[in-house]
């Protein structure tokens, strides 16, 4: 089965994520590829305790996550693929672009360098940049919150 959504949200593992997407698109299963994470199995067991009944989650490095996409597409589970930062998604794009034909930009909140770009999106220009160079490797990006939300496409983000 294809991964039912790629989302970049820095609050990785939370309401929206399980209940609002994981709901509403019956998920299985969310894979979070955050190489910190990763790194704390303590940490991930906080993380394990904000899944819902029936769904779980399992956790990867950046580099695990690229070996084992398409294990994760074409297994039976059905799974949001998850990361913290546009770095870790968009590395994953490139690396099996036939899997990952569409992001969606969830919570990205304010940091050094970022400008606010909807009230829980804010990018800076590199990652406007980055994000525009996925845009043109045909990599469909939008910025929604909420499965009932309004797709915002990443043109209007970049304006």
């Amino acid at each position: 089965m294809p991964l039912l959504l790629c989302r970049v949200d820095d609050r990785l593992i939370h309401g929206q994520v399980v209940i609002g997407w994981g709901g509403a698109l019956r998920a299985d299963l969310v894979v979070l590829a955050d190489d910190e994470i990763f790194a704390h199995p303590w940490e991930q067991e906080i993380y394990r305790m904000a899944m819902p009944s029936g769904m779980e989650a399992e956790f990867a490095s950046g580099e695990v996550a690229a070996r084992r996409l398409a294990e994760w597409a074409e297994g039976s589970a059905r799974v949001i693929l998850l990361t913290g930062n546009i770095e870790t998604m968009a590395a994953l794009a490139r690396a099996r672009p036939d899997l990952i034909s569409a992001i969606n930009l969830g919570g990205i909140h304010h940091g050094p360098g970022r400008i606010e770009r909807l009230r829980y999106v804010y990018l800076s220009t590199d990652e406007v940049n980055a994000l525009q160079s996925l845009a043109r490797e045909g990599v469909v990006i939008t910025a929604q919150d909420l499965p009932a939300a309004r797709p915002v496409p990443l043109g209007e983000l970049a304006a």
